[in-house]
């Protein structure tokens, strides 16, 4: 199929016995489509998108994109971007230059990633702070800069790991809604992790719920 294909995929951490945190899960992610992980802390789902995006390796299976078997491809090399909880901005750059990082270790020209930054400050609903600090924004802004950065090689798939859980509950509702319009106007792939229902459904066209390292 065109897109994610997970089959039959294994995560153990080493313990005594090992920890099985993600056991034999397969799923399916059509191109262009966002699927969420919905499911209580410790029930695998962080595990499943950690080795989606090869962060972390897998005991077993197999992570596909195209038809294309990514086990032997480097996480740098997947296409597949990721946002943290908590953003992992610089705050020693301005909102702009941590938009234009990846762009600039790619070796991105600096008129293409001037242009591809007010392109994604557009986007994101940010246009004009391209020069601000980010120490000077909301949680919420700095969410949407975090959103911005990650989208600027164009990812062919982004990975969200419980990317609203630190904002309250009234911007994190906003927010939701805001992302998936995001993702859907980029036409960018989606695997969102999440405990909050509501969130998993505004922003997932499909929800699949995990449990003790499975699919129910």
């Amino acid at each position: 199929m065109s897109g994610l294909a997970v089959r039959d995929l294994r995560v153990t951490y080493p313990g005594k016995p090992p920890i099985e945190a993600v056991r034999g899960v397969s799923l399916e992610i059509p191109r262009g489509e966002t699927v969420a992980l919905l499911g209580p802390s410790g029930c695998g789902k962080s595990s499943l998108l950690s080795a989606v995006v090869g962060i972390v390796e897998p005991a077993g299976g197999a992570v596909r994109w195209d038809g294309e078997d990514l086990a032997r491809v480097p996480v740098h090399k997947r296409g597949f971007g990721l946002v943290f909880q908590d953003g992992q901005l610089f705050p020693h750059l301005t909102v702009g230059a941590n938009i234009a990082f990846g762009l600039e270790m790619a070796g991105v020209g600096r008129a293409a990633r001037a242009e591809r930054v007010e392109e994604l400050l557009a986007l994101v609903g940010l246009a004009g702070l391209g020069g601000r600090a980010v120490t000077e924004l909301s949680g919420g802004q700095r969410q949407r800069v975090a959103l911005a950065r990650s989208l600027a090689p164009r990812p062919r798939l982004l990975a969200l790991d419980e990317p609203l859980s630190s904002l309250d509950a009234d911007l994190r509702g906003r927010l939701a809604v805001e992302v998936r319009d995001i993702l859907r106007a980029s036409g960018t792939t989606g695997l969102v992790v999440t405990h909050d229902a509501a969130e998993a459904s505004v922003m997932a066209d499909h929800v699949l719920r995990m449990e003790d390292g499975l699919l129910v």
